[in-house]
């Protein structure tokens, strides 16, 4: 199961985020810096409203959505990649997980300790962003060191790699994270990048932390946009808006009264949902989804994986035994009704081993085991 990794700085509510995300109370929330040391992790289902309607069509009443892992990481300061703060121990833990959640406070509040004394989104984020580059440059430093010999004596996989690094050196040198680098790669090239393992490699979504009173009109926060501008500008990434405090307190109320209390503030809905999607998103996750006489069920499949290798996410029989599968997007199965006339209509096919998953794809696969 992939993993998100909710960073930044220290007390800019990562561990209330982590709780109301995944609807728990695990990581202690405490107004001073440091209080989470070890990561909490948690699973968390991902709010698909396509569930319940293909549901009213295979009239059944139990639905049950997919899921990832949330992780709740301990604060970077200021010099982390050299130990301060414990840095190199939490430095690890960033490497350990799939995508990056970057918190970043918005709002003022005396009560509330900031490590720089005041938030400033840019420099919030360059401080945490810094620490990432200069771990990864460390990184790129010991492989070229290591490959150096082989390199040398002309190796071609060690010629290749060192070209790589190199490139990536330079782009990790000029402030900007290894995901924006923009390269056109090889298959060969990309496999050699990834076992590089660098943290600002890592898919990232920002989240601009409100105070409750401020999320009404948060689209014109000078704090709000600033934190957009920035992660569009130097991540190529997107901004989610939400306050943590509130998300966390939604969690313990029931969906009526959630709902009804969001109303109270002016949110049209939770901040959480959209988070859940961005992130699910940026880790190249897609959906599809199976029923029977008794259940739908939502399952996660990577961009670009076939039929076969769908079919092994429900079972490794499956997989062995693959036969077809019978398909029709969840939407045209909603409009007509049934699949005896999306079936009528050309809107339910048959495809093989190589057909490539679409998001929203309803899937019987004919198996032999």
């Amino acid at each position: 199961m992939l993993k998100a990794g909710i960073v930044g700085l220290p007390n800019v509510g990562k561990s209330t985020l982590f709780n109301a995300v995944t609807r728990s109370h695990k990581a202690d929330a405490e107004n001073y810096p440091f209080c989470t040391i070890e990561p909490n992790l948690g699973v968390v289902s991902v709010p698909d409203e396509r569930l319940s309607r293909i549901a009213q069509v295979a009239k059944v009443g139990a639905l049950i959505p997919t899921a990832f892992e949330f992780v709740d990481i301990a604060g970077l300061v200021k010099g982390a990649s050299h130990g301060e703060g414990l840095g190199n121990k939490f430095l690890s833990h960033i490497r350990e997980v799939d995508a990056l959640i970057h918190v970043v406070r918005c709002f003022e509040d005396p009560d509330i300790v900031h490590v720089t004394g005041n938030p400033d989104p840019a420099r919030d984020i360059g401080i945490v962003t810094t620490e990432l580059l200069l771990a990864d440059l460390e990184t790129i430093k010991k492989r070229l060191e290591k490959i150096s010999r082989d390199v040398k004596r002309g190796d071609k996989h060690a010629l290749i790699e060192a070209q790589l690094l190199q490139r990536f050196e330079v782009h990790l040198n000029s402030g900007k994270p290894a995901n924006t680098i923009g390269l056109a790669l090889a298959q060969e090239e990309k496999a050699i990048v990834r076992g590089f393992s660098l943290l600002t490699d890592k898919p990232a979504v920002f989240v601009a932390n409100l105070k409750e009173t401020e999320l009404a009109g948060a689209e014109a926060n000078p704090q709000v946009i600033r934190v957009r501008e920035y992660a569009r500008t130097h991540h190529a990434c997107d901004t989610v808006v939400l306050c943590a405090q509130l998300e966390s307190d939604l969690a313990d109320l029931s969906p009526p009264e959630a709902q009804e209390y969001l109303k109270e503030l002016g949110i049209a809905e939770s901040g959480l949902v959209a988070l859940i999607h961005s992130t699910y998103c940026v880790l190249g996750l897609r959906t599809f989804f199976t029923f029977n006489e008794k259940e739908v069920r939502a399952w996660t499949v990577h961009a670009g994986d076939t039929a076969v290798k769908a079919a092994g996410i429900i079972h490794t029989d499956f997989e062995r035994g693959f036969i077809k599968a019978e398909t029709v997007n969840c939407e045209d199965l909603v409009k007509h009704g049934s699949v005896a006339h999306a079936r009528e209509t050309g809107h339910y096919r048959i495809e093989g081993r190589d057909y490539v998953v679409r998001d929203g794809d309803v899937i019987l696969f004919r198996v032999s085991v």
